[in-house]
This record gives structure tokens, sequence and C-alpha cells, in this order.
């Protein structure tokens, strides 16, 4: 897997290589770039397209400064700048840092599709989000929770993987996303830190930023996620000039996860229309 030295730390990432057009897919808290395994399968024919693996926690280089949502906004930038990567169509699900890029640093993208992700109040989301930040704050927590999330008759509950997926995703997966930090210290420093450092204003302010987002953009959302409420996907897509809104059943937040094909039938739609 290559990797890129940035300002604050190695960054791994994917790339397919080729000459199509560019599609940066990012992903969400305690899971790596290989929750779009299925979805660059798809694309990589006739798309070149990249996946970081951002400080989220699954991460297997740990930052050389603590990371915070803001901080990985300016790395997510940077990566795009590092790589030349030009008329990017910016992709993310779960998390909502492509909100604040998109609104900040537009230059370099394209379009933007933003997947069942946080938005507005909404962040932390959900009782799995909660859960997690108390975790981060209380001695102990986090190991806990890397083993209650770890156990394989817990993972399909409503507080962890579960809220996430219709479908489970498989074992040896969900067991790389959190080797991590189970096994290596600095790797649970660098998730407390950017849990602890969560700035509550950053989504509210995003929005604002999206109002004057003037390139085409794609809102697809799950119909039953458990974590994204379903007004928030029809909200962003109305908040966008040039927005659009897609609703899917039978998958939750990780959409990539549960209907990974039709989720890569639209983004190449979306690229070739949008």
């Amino acid at each position: 897997m290559p990797e890129i030295e940035l300002s604050a730390g190695t960054v791994e990432y994917e790339d397919t290589g080729g000459e199509g057009p560019v599609v940066v897919l990012l992903h969400g808290l305690l899971h790596d770039a290989s929750v779009w395994r299925n979805v660059v399968a798809e694309l990589r024919t006739d798309h070149r397209v990249l996946a970081p693996t951002l400080p989220y926690g699954a991460h297997r280089r740990p930052m050389t400064r603590p990371p915070t949502p803001d901080l990985v906004n300016e790395l997510i930038a940077e990566f795009l700048d590092r790589l030349d990567l030009k008329d990017v169509t910016l992709v993310e699900s779960d998390c909502g840092r492509a909100q604040t890029v998109a609104a900040r640093h537009p230059e370099r993208l394209a379009r933007l599709v933003l997947i069942s992700c946080e938005a507005f109040d909404n962040y932390p989301p959900g009782l799995p989000g909660r859960m997690i930040q108390l975790a981060c704050r209380v001695p102990g927590g986090v190991p806990l929770l890397v083993r209650t999330l770890g156990s394989k008759p817990l993972r399909r509950l409503p507080v962890g993987f579960g809220a996430l997926t219709r479908r489970a995703v498989p074992d040896e997966i969900v067991d790389r996303w959190l080797r991590p930090l189970r096994t290596d210290p600095a790797i649970r420093r660098d998730f407390r830190h950017y849990n602890t450092h969560v700035r509550r204003t950053e989504l509210l302010e995003a929005a604002q930023g999206l109002r004057y987002f003037d390139r085409p953009a794609l809102v697809v959302w799950a119909a039953e996620d458990l974590m994204m409420p379903r007004e928030h996907g029809r909200l962003l897509a109305e908040l966008l000039p040039r927005g659009r809104l897609v609703e899917l059943r039978n998958t939750r937040t990780l959409i990539a996860e549960d209907r990974p094909g039709r989720l890569a039938s639209l983004l190449r739609w979306f690229v070739a229309e949008g």
C-alpha cells in the first residue's frame, strides 16, 4: 500500500491508478480504507480511485501531531494538494469532514458526495457516537470499548457495528479495523485525542459554507439509518445549490458494506452526469 508523508504524519492510501475520473473515498471512525473494498472493485476499471486511511483509530501509523477533526480536515486538503489531484469527486461516508473540506477548500473539487454522515448538530452521532466519546474520557475506557466491539457475540448489537449495517461485516474486516487500537498504545492515544477534541459547532459552520459550494453534489442516504436522521439527508440536499438526494432502502449507515454495487452504480452515474 502506498503512503504519503503529510504535515501531521504518514497516511497510507489505496490508489488504483489509471486515467479515468478521480474519485477520493473517505471513511468513518473505527474503519479504514477497506470499508470501500467492494466499491473500489466496481469502479477501478474506468476511474482512478483513491482511498486514504485517516487517523480514526484503524490507522496503523501513529500521527506525529495529535489528530483532531480540524486537523483531519486540513490533512484531507493537503492529501489532495500533495498528490496534485484535480477535478476530484470527493466522497464521504459516516464522518462529516468532507463538508468542511468542501466549504473551505473547494478548489480541487469537481463534485461532492455525502453518504449517510454526521451533519448539523448530530455530532457525535447517535448512541454509538456518545459511547465512543465517553470511552475516550474515562480511564481504561478505550480498551474496554475495543473488547466490546471485538466480541463476536456482541458485534451485531445496535450500540456497535450493528448500528451501522444491516448485514454483518465479515469478521476478518472487523478484526482488521480493531487491531491497531487493540495492539498499539500510540494509536489509542491518537483515538482519544481525536474524540476529546471535537468542536460541536464544526458541522453547523460547514453547513453555512456548503450554501456557496456551486459544484454538483449528491446526497445518498440510508432510509433505515439508525444513527443519521433521515431528514438530514433532505436538508443537506436542499442546502447545496446543486444538490440531489437519493434514498436507499435495505441498508444502514455503511452503504458501502450493505449495498456496494448500487452505491458504485450511483457514483458512476453521478460522475458521468454531474
